[in-house]
């Protein structure tokens, strides 16, 4: 009956859903990355099941014992002057069987020069984004399956206009202790505005996402694997600065085929040392890596890397992620254990 009951619920939001990717929805920082472990994953991982309460934030269905009275705080320097954060934390209750979660997500875009439709300057203004989540997931019993959610409330000024809005994360997680495997498939950002920033409302950034992890046997090495925006299959896009001209004029675009729009969607990570005091992270996203990259240069764009130190009950985590020669951005986090 739980089974159908999570069924029903998950249709019931997402018909009537068309898929999204880049500038086609609103509220587009929802998909930041929440911590430097994330980042430096490749971004989106959501296989994480321990004492991480960021990853929450991404899949509710992670929500776990493990993360009760865990408070974590995390910083992005972005690009340009663009600023953002996240903070979350845990608390175990009703018989230490229940786990409730909250987090916060904030973006600033700094500053801005106004001018009018003449070009006059007038006054500068800025802008900034806010959500605000509450999440619980659940055991199925007699199962190795957890279920969960988060409902989030968001807050966006965009210089003299302002909106509001809501929505839903559902998270389903196999966990299966004796291979320390994880499975897992979550729908975010499952909502609508409540008002729009002028008259038109806008859809908001609806992914479907699945991953996999799993610890190997006496090595310490952690593997992630991602699929992400798996709700539209076509992400590829042809690139007309690598179109090819021949000696007669004639130009060739760049082809998309079925094996290019697969390696969009995925994202490849590892941990080494992942239980440890100390412990090493690397990922790759793949789109990234291919939308922007340069032709005949080698800029790493797609690659992340960082690293965390367990200090007593503290956490320092750092993490920077690769865009091309000329973006770039890091990550700082911390976890405290407030037990």
């Amino acid at each position: 009956m739980l089974k159908k009951s999570i069924l029903y619920v998950f249709m019931v939001f997402t018909t009537g859903i068309i898929a999204q990717v880049g500038g086609r929805a609103t509220y587009q920082f929802l998909n930041l990355v929440t911590s430097p472990r994330q980042a430096a994953l490749g971004g989106k991982t959501v296989t994480n099941y321990d004492y991480d309460p960021t990853q929450a934030m991404f899949n509710p269905a992670s929500i776990n014992p493990e993360m009760d009275n865990q408070l974590s705080i995390n910083y992005g320097n972005y690009i340009g002057d663009v600023n953002y954060g996240t903070a979350s934390y845990a608390y175990l209750w009703d018989r230490r069987t229940q786990v409730l979660h909250t987090g916060i997500t904030y973006i600033n875009y700094g500053n801005f020069d106004g001018y009018d439709e003449q070009g006059n300057a007038t006054n500068t203004f800025s802008g900034g984004e806010v959500a605000l989540s509450f999440g619980h997931a659940r055991n199925i019993a007699f199962t190795n399956f957890h279920v969960g959610a988060n409902v989030k409330l968001i807050s966006s000024k965009l210089e003299q206009y302002t909106s509001w809005g809501g929505a839903l994360d559902i998270g389903v997680m196999y966990v299966y202790e004796d291979w320390d495997l994880h499975i897992t498939g979550v729908a975010r950002n499952i909502g609508t505005q409540f008002s729009p920033y002028h008259e038109t409302y806008e859809r908001l950034p609806f992914e479907l996402i699945f991953g996999i992890s799993q610890t190997l046997q006496n090595i310490p090495i952690r593997w992630h694997f991602t699929l992400e925006n798996m709700q539209q299959w076509n992400v590829a896009f042809a690139n007309p600065n690598r179109d090819e001209t021949d000696l007669e004029g004639n130009t060739t675009s760049e082809k998309i085929n079925f094996i290019d729009n697969a390696f969009r969607h995925m994202i490849v990570g590892i941990e080494i040392f992942p239980e440890s005091g100390f412990n090493l992270r690397l990922g790759y996203n793949l789109r990234r890596g291919e939308e922007l990259r340069i032709a005949e240069q080698r800029s790493f764009a797609g690659l992340s890397a960082g690293f965390s130190i367990r200090l007593n009950k503290v956490r320092l985590s750092y993490s920077y992620a690769r865009y091309n020669f000329a973006a770039s951005t890091s990550t700082f986090g911390l976890n405290i254990n407030l037990q």
